[in-house]
C-alpha cells in the first residue's frame, strides 16, 4: 500500500515523441524474440503490423518482405522484444515520489536527515516538507526513527513522510500538532501509533497513517498531471508498456481519463480500484470497456488484508521472532472480507488481495474456497505479494485459478529482514515462486513501485538466480524457489497480461496482439545476471508507434 501526498507547481507537459503515422508498416532487420501461449521462445526478424497498431505477422529472414508499405524501421539487427508488465504499481504515487523529497537512497538516519533538511531549505515556500521512502532496516536502526529526530532537521513546519513500503509514516512535532496528536489520541482499529513513556514517538503504521494524513493537502488538477506523467516518462525508460495500477483512487481515475483525452496517455493501464465504493463509482455494475484503444480499463477491486513485514504489520500465525509481543494485524474479520469480495465478484468484478503475512494469506485463500461455490467461471482471484505463506497452505494458490501476483526484488531486498523477523523455522514459504508453478498457480510479476524501482530487468535476474545485484547470498536465498528464466520472463509478459484479462491484448508479439515492443542493447536469454540488470531500453514502442527513445 501506498499513501500519496501533494507537489505543487508544475506544468502540464504532455509525452508527445513522434513516431510513424498509424498505417501499413514493418519493423525490419532485429534480432526478434517472444514467447508463445506455452511459454516457448519464438524469434524474428521483421514484425508487420497493421494500421491500428497491431501485429499481422512475424517474418523469419527467409520470408519475403511486402512490397508496398506505408513505413518501414530498419532496426540494424538490435534486439526486439515485446514490452515488459508490471502487474503490481502504484501510478501516482510513483510520479509523486519522483518530484517530491525522495529518501530511498538514504542509507543511515544522519544521511536522511541531512536531505531532509537541504530539500526543506531549498522549498521555502511549501506549507509542508512531504516525500518518502526512507527504511529503518537499510540504515541498521534497529528501531522507528522519531519525530524528534526529524525536528532537529524541520521544526518550523509540518514534516510527513511515508515509509518505502507504504505502511508506515513519519511525522514530526509540527504535524503531529497540525493533526491534534496528543498521548490521548487513541490507536483505531488495524493500526499502531509507535509510542516512548505512553506519548506518541512519531511513527504511525498502517490505519494509525490517516489520523495525520487527513489533513494533509491535497494535490490539485495540475500537481497529478504531473505526477502521471512523470511516472509515465519513468516506466517507458524501462521498457514498461503496461502496469496492473493496485488501488487506483477516483481522483486517480479522472486523471487518467484526461490524459486519454488529450492523447497523453501511453502506458497502458490495467487498473484495481481502492476499494468496492470506488469501483462502483467508477464502473458501475461492472468493469468498464478498454479505452483509448486499450490503453485503459477498471476492472478489478483491491482490497487489503494485512500491513508489511517491515513494519511488522504483516498478520502472522505465530509471533515475530524478533518482537514475541507482536503478531501483525488482520485488517478485516473474516465475515467483512467475504462480504467485500462477494459485493465485487456478484458485478463481475475482478478481486486483488493485498496478503503479506502468512495468516493473512490464508485467510484470503479460505475466503476464495468458500466464494468459489458461488461466483463460478473464470475468476482469476488475485492474492497480492503473498510474501509469507505456511508450506500447508502452498497446496491452495492452485485452487480455483488463485494467481500469484509477486514481486522478485521484494525477496532480494527483504531477505535478511524476513530471516530476522520470521526465523529459519518459518521459511520455507516464503517468496515461493517455484512453489506457486508447482502447485498450478499462474505467477505475475511485478515490482510494487516506489516501494521499488520499476526495474524488470532487476526483478527477471532476480526471478531465476535468488541474488541480489551484489550476487549475493552465493548459490541464491533458498534456492530451491527460483523459476527458469524463461518462466520469469513469461510472468514479466504474458503471466501478467493474464492477471489483468488481457492476454488477447497484449503480452506477446503474435498476430492480432498490440504492437507493443521494445528495442534494447542485449540479448536478454544470454545475457550473465549482472549483464541482464543492465539492460538499455533504447526504444519503446506502444501500439506500432514509437513512444521513447533514449537520447
Amino acid at each position: 500500500m501506498i499513501r500519496r501526498f501533494p507537489f505543487f507547481g508544475l506544468t502540464l507537459v504532455a509525452l508527445m515523441i513522434g513516431g510513424p503515422a498509424l498505417a501499413d508498416g514493418l519493423v525490419d532487420n532485429v534480432n526478434g524474440m517472444t514467447l508463445d501461449k506455452d511459454g516457448r521462445v519464438i524469434r524474428f526478424n521483421a514484425l508487420l503490423l497493421t494500421p491500428d497498431g497491431k501485429v499481422t505477422r512475424l517474418l523469419s529472414a527467409k520470408d519475403k518482405r511486402p512490397e508496398k508499405l506505408d513505413w518501414r524501421a530498419d532496426m540494424k539487427g538490435r534486439v526486439l522484444l515485446p514490452g515488459m508488465i508490471d502487474a503490481h504499481g502504484h501510478m501516482m504515487e510513483l510520479g509523486f515520489r519522483a518530484l517530491e523529497l525522495d529518501l530511498s537512497e538514504a542509507t543511515s538516519l544522519p544521511e536522511a536527515l541531512a536531505r531532509i533538511k537541504a530539500y526543506a531549505a531549498a522549498n521555502p515556500d511549501r506549507k509542508w516538507i512531504l516525500g518518502g521512502g526512507w527504511n529503518q532496516e537499510t540504515w541498521n536502526l534497529g528501531r522507528f526513527p522519531t519525530a524528534a529526530e526529524l525536528d532537529s532537521a524541520v521544526g518550523d513546519r509540518p514534516v510527513w513522510l511515508s515509509r518505502a513500503d507504504g505502511h508506515a509514516s513519519w511525522a514530526n512535532t509540527a504535524a503531529l500538532k497540525a493533526a491534534g496528536i496528543t498521548a490521548k489520541t487513541a490507536t483505531p482499529a488495524g493500526g499502531r501509533i509507535e509510542k516512548t513513556g505512553g506519548a506518541p514517538a512519531g511513527v504511525f503504521v498502517d490505519s494509525a497513517q490517516d489520523l495525520v494524513a487527513r489533513i494533509v493537502p491535497q494535490p490539485l488538477g495540475k500537481d497529478r498531471a504531473a505526477a502521471f506523467l512523470k511516472a509515465q516518462s519513468i516506466l517507458l525508460a524501462y521498457g514498461v508498456t503496461a502496469i496492473g495500477d493496485m488501488g487506483t483512487s477516483l481522483d486517480d481515475w479522472l486523471t487518467y481519463r484526461r490524459m486519454g483525452d488529450i492523447d497523453a496517455l501511453r502506458v497502458r493501464i490495467m487498473s484495481y480500484a481502492m476499494g468496492v465504493d470506488t469501483a462502483v463509482r467508477i464502473g458501475g455494475t461492472g468493469p468498464t470497456p478498454w479505452l483509448y484503444n486499450d490503453r485503459l480499463r477498471m476492472g478489478g477491486v483491491k482490497l487489503y488484508a494485512d500491513g508489511a513485514l517491515g513494519s511488522r504489520g504483516a498478520w502472522l500465525k505465530a509471533p515475530y521472532s524478533d518482537a514475541p509481543g507482536q503478531s501483525g494485524a488482520g485488517f478485516m474479520s473474516d465475515d467483512v472480507i467475504r462480504n467485500l469480495m462477494s459485493r465485487a465478484a456478484m458485478d463481475g468484478y475482478q478481486v486483488a488481495v493485498h496478503a503479506i503475512g502468512d495468516k493473512a494469506n490464508a485467510q484470503v485463500l479460505s475466503a476464495i474456497d468458500e466464494l468459489s461455490e458461488t461466483y463460478k467461471g473464470d475468476r482469476r482471484w488475485r492474492i497480492e505479494h503473498a510474501q509469507i505463506v505456511d508450506p500447508v497452505d502452498l497446496p491452495r494458490f492452485g485452487k480455483h485459478g488463485t494467481i500469484a501476483s509477486m514481486q522478485p526484488v521484494h525477496e532480494t531486498s527483504d531477505r535478511l529482514m524476513a530471516e530476522a523477523r520470521l526465523g529459519p523455522q518459518r521459511l520455507d514459504g516464503a517468496y515461493a515462486w517455484a512453489a506457486m508453478l508447482k502447485n498450478g498457480s499462474t505467477l505475475a510479476f511485478g515490482s510494487d513501485f516506489p516501494v521499488e524501482r520499476p526495474d524488470p530487468w532487476a526483478g527477471w535476474a532476480a526471478a531465476y538466480t535468488r541474488q541480489g545485484a551484489d550476487g549475493l547470498p552465493y548459490g541464491g536465498w533458498h534456492p530451491e524457489q527460483a523459476v527458469t528464466r524463461e518462466q520469469a520472463w513469461w510472468a514479466y509478459t504474458g503471466g501478467a497480461a493474464y492477471a489483468g484479462f488481457a492476454e488477447n491484448k497484449f503480452g506477446r508479439l503474435a498476430p492480432g496482439q498490440r504492437a507493443d515492443f521494445i528495442i534494447v542493447d542485449r540479448d536478454p536469454l544470454l545475457a550473465s545476471p549482472t549483464d541482464l540488470r543492465a539492460t538499455r531500453v533504447e526504444e519503446t514502442w506502444v501500439g506500432g508507434q514509437k513512444v521513447f527513445e533514449r537520447k
